[in-house]
C-alpha cells in the first residue's frame, strides 16, 4: 500500500473513533438524564395510574405515554445545561490546550450535542407530546377490535391531521409575512424551511414566556427565601412574644374543652377550633424562630437576600450595557454559527471568573422563569403534586418545561447574559435578525425586572419597619360618611 493511501485511511480511521467516540459520550449523557428524569417523575406520578388491578391495557398505554414523557423531560433538562457546559467547556480547553485526558472536549462534540438538542425538541414538542396526550385519550375506532394497536391507528390519524392542519397554517402565515416568489417555493421544502419556521414561532412564545416569568419569578424568590428562612426581627422579644402564644393557646383549648363538657354554654365550636388552629401555627413557627442559631436567624436571611439582590441587580447592569451595545454596535445582536471553535479565546471579559458568572446567571434565571411560570394565576393549576399528579398533568407540565427551556439558550444570548454565539439551527430563527424585536425585548425585561425588584424590597421593607414599630396593632381608622343618614 502507497505512503498517499495510508495516510489517507489513518485519516479515515481517526475520523471513524472520533464520532464513534462522540456518539458514546452523548449517549451517556442522554441515557444519565434519562435516568435522573425517570426518578423525577416516578416522584410525582399518580400511582393509580399505572396499576393494572382495574386496566392492563390502560396501565400498559400510561406507561408509554410515561416514557415519552421522560424522554421530553430530559431533553428540556438538557437543553438547559446546553449553554452552560458549552461555555465550561471553552474556559476548561483555554486553560488546559494540551492536556491529554481533554482531548475529547471539542468543537464537534459541543456542535453535535446542539444538534440532537435541536432535533429532539422538535420531534417532542411536533410528535411525541401531542402523540403521548392522544394515545391516553384515545380507544380505537368504533367496530375494530379493541387493543393497544387500536389506539396507535386512531393516535396515529388524529395526529396526522392535527399535522396537515398546524403545517397548513405555518404555510399560509409564511406565505403572508413573505410575500415574494422564493418563500413560496421554499414552502414546499418540509425539513428545510416548514419544521424551521414552525420551531420559530415556538422559540419566540418561549421567549416571551421568559420574559413575562422571570421578572415575577425574581420577586416571587424573595417571598419565598423569606418563607424558607429565619427571618430577623428588629426590636422583638421574641421569649415573651413565645409564651404569651403558649398561655392563648392553653385558654383556647380549655375553652373548647369546657364547651364540649358544659351543654348550657352557647359557643361557637367552629370558630373556636379555627382560632386554636392559627395559634397553634403562630406557636409552632415562633418555637421554630426560637430553636434557630443567632447565626442562622440574624445571618442566614441577610446573606440570602443580598445573594439574590447581588444577582438580579448584576442581570440588569448586563442587560442595560447590552441595550447601549446594540445602539452602537451591529456585532452585539444575536447570530448563528455553524462551526463552534472552541478553546480559542474566552466569552467574557473578565475570563474564568466572567464565564463562571455567566453560567450561575442562566441558571439564576432559569430556575427564576420556572418559579414564575408555576407562581402565575394562569400555570398555578399545573404545579405538580408529590405522588398525585395525573399523567395528562405530567405531560402538560414536560410541553411546559420544554418551551421554557429550549428557549434558554436564546433567550441568553438576546440579553447579551453570555457571547456564546448560538450553534446549529438555533441561529436561524427569523426574528433574532431584527433590531427592533431585540431591542424592545431587552428593554421589557430591564423595565419589568427593575419594576419588579423596586417594588418588592420597598414592600418588605415597609412592612419591617410597621412590624418592628407595633404599627400593625393599632385599629385601623374608621371613616364616616358626610351624610349622616347613610352609614358607609
Amino acid at each position: 500500500m502507497a505512503p498517499v493511501e495510508q495516510d489517507a485511511l489513518a485519516v479515515r480511521e481517526q475520523l471513524f473513533h472520533e464520532r464513534v467516540r462522540e456518539c458514546l459520550i452523548c449517549a451517556l449523557l442522554f441515557a444519565s438524564l434519562y435516568i435522573l428524569c425517570h426518578f423525577i417523575i416516578t416522584h410525582f406520578k399518580k400511582h393509580t395510574d399505572f396499576t393494572a388491578v382495574h386496566d392492563d391495557e390502560d396501565a400498559a398505554v400510561n406507561r408509554i405515554a410515561l416514557g415519552l414523557c421522560t424522554f421530553t423531560l430530559a431533553v428540556a433538562l438538557g437543553a438547559v445545561l446546553l449553554l452552560p457546559f458549552s461555555i465550561i467547556s471553552n474556559e476548561v480547553l483555554l486553560s488546559f490546550p494540551q492536556n491529554y485526558y481533554i482531548q475529547w472536549l471539542n468543537g464537534s462534540l459541543i456542535h453535535g450535542l446542539w444538534n440532537l438538542v435541536f432535533l429532539f425538541s422538535n420531534m417532542s414538542l411536533v410528535f411525541l407530546m401531542p402523540f403521548a396526550y392522544f394515545f391516553t385519550e384515545s380507544e380505537g375506532f368504533a367496530g375494530s377490535k379493541k387493543g393497544i394497536m387500536a389506539r396507535v391507528y386512531e393516535t396515529s390519524v388524529v395526529l396526522l391531521l392535527l399535522t396537515l392542519l398546524v403545517l397548513g397554517m405555518v404555510w399560509v402565515a409564511s406565505a403572508i409575512v413573505g410575500n415574494d416568489a422564493a418563500s413560496r417555493q421554499s414552502l414546499y421544502d418540509l425539513w428545510e424551511y416548514y419544521l424551521p419556521y414552525l420551531y420559530s414561532c415556538i422559540s419566540l412564545f418561549g421567549v416571551l414566556l421568559l420574559l413575562l416569568c422571570t421578572p415575577f419569578g425574581l420577586s416571587t424568590m424573595f417571598t419565598v427565601t423569606g418563607k424558607l428562612l429565619v427571618k430577623p426581627r428588629l426590636l422583638e422579644d421574641l421569649d415573651e412574644q413565645l409564651s404569651c402564644t403558649r398561655f392563648e393557646e392553653a385558654a383556647v383549648s380549655h375553652r373548647i374543652r369546657s364547651g364540649k363538657a358544659s351543654c348550657w354554654l352557647n359557643l361557637d365550636m367552629q370558630m373556636l377550633r379555627e382560632q386554636f388552629f392559627a395559634i397553634r401555627s403562630k406557636r409552632r413557627k415562633l418555637e421554630l424562630r426560637h430553636r434557630a442559631s443567632p447565626w442562622q436567624r440574624n445571618l442566614g436571611y441577610p446573606l440570602a437576600m443580598l445573594g439574590l439582590l447581588a444577582l438580579t441587580g448584576i442581570s440588569v447592569l448586563i442587560v442595560c450595557f447590552h441595550v447601549l451595545e446594540l445602539l452602537l454596535d451591529d456585532a452585539a445582536m444575536p447570530r448563528g454559527i455553524q462551526d463552534a471553535s472552541l478553546g480559542q479565546v474566552s466569552f467574557s471579559i473578565f475570563g474564568s471568573f466572567g464565564a463562571a458568572l455567566q453560567v450561575v446567571l442562566i441558571f439564576y434565571l432559569m430556575l427564576s422563569s420556572v418559579v414564575g411560570f408555576y407562581s402565575s394565576p394562569l400555570f398555578t393549576r399545573l404545579l405538580p403534586e408529590r405522588q398525585d399528579t395525573p399523567l395528562t398533568k405530567i405531560i402538560g407540565n414536560c410541553v411546559s418545561l420544554l418551551v421554557l427551556s429550549s428557549a434558554l439558550p436564546v433567550f441568553s444570548r438576546t440579553l447579551g447574559i453570555t457571547r456564546f454565539d448560538l450553534l446549529g439551527d438555533f441561529g436561524r430563527f427569523n426574528w433574532l435578525g431584527n433590531f427592533y424585536i431585540v431591542f424592545l425585548y431587552n428593554m421589557g425585561f430591564a423595565g419589568l425586572t427593575t419594576l419588579c425588584l423596586v417594588k418588592r424590597v420597598s414592600w418588605a421593607v415597609q412592612a419591617e419597619l410597621i412590624r418592628a414599630f407595633g404599627l400593625h396593632k393599632l385599629p385601623l381608622p374608621v371613616t364616616r360618611c358626610r351624610s349622616r343618614s347613610k352609614p358607609c
